[in-house]
């Protein structure tokens, strides 16, 4: 599976600049390629992102996750998601699974990794729970 060039900048500009709140990548099955889907501006909030996740097909994501310890200390943490909901073909299932392992090892800086196959298993709560 070839990972589009673009994939990697706009991870880059995420994690360095901050230029995007979230990126949403999918696998052109016919190029075999993963590409960039969507772009997420820096206001929009984690609801923007889960909404932006199409209800029945796989896709990997990237969210910038800013939050606030207990001690009041300004952190952020970058998620990588592996999004397999149940109603997906089991073809897609099966071609995000082989190669959600190569493509999370070439975005440097995944600080935590989740994979669901329902909104209830990427809920906020969820997010902020493996962020501390």
């Amino acid at each position: 599976m070839a990972v589009n060039d673009e994939c990697m900048l706009k991870f880059l500009e995420l994690k360095a600049k901050r230029n995007h709140r979230f990126i949403i990548y999918k696998i052109d099955e016919k190029k075999q390629e993963v590409i960039v889907e969507k772009l997420g501006n820096p206001d929009e909030t984690y609801d923007d992102f889960t909404n932006s996740l199409p209800a029945d097909e796989c896709r990997f994501a990237v969210f910038d996750y800013h939050f606030t310890t207990d001690e009041n200390c300004q952190k952020t943490k970058i998620f990588f998601f592996a999004w397999a909901p149940d109603t997906a073909r089991v073809r897609s299932k099966m071609l995000y699974a082989s190669s959600k392992d190569k493509f999370k090892r070439q975005l440097d800086g995944i600080q935590v990794e989740l994979q669901a196959t329902d909104p209830s298993e990427m809920s906020l709560d969820i997010v902020k729970g493996r962020a501390l």
